[in-house]
């Protein structure tokens, strides 16, 4: 399997492992649709929200959309 590479990268490994893992909170007055797909829409900081996600859902996830706060704020489009 690739592994991604990158510089700085032991640093972003270390900021990653001191962010403590956090439990999902539903908020049922922001939900839309049905409750019993599979699927979750997560608003919040990205690297809280994916280490949420990590222990039940290691290895299961088909698809992450991430969509930057550049993107949304400057308006830039992904390539």
């Amino acid at each position: 399997m690739p592994l991604l590479d990158w510089l700085n990268k032991s640093d972003a490994v270390r900021t990653v492992q001191k962010v403590p893992y956090r439990l999902l909170e539903a908020v049922p007055e922001l939900g839309v649709g049905d409750t019993n797909t599979e699927n979750m829409l997560i608003q919040g900081d990205n690297l809280q929200a994916l280490k949420a996600l990590l222990p039940l859902y290691a290895g299961k996830v088909k698809c992450i959309y991430y969509r930057s706060a550049l993107q949304h704020t400057f308006g830039i489009q992904p390539l």
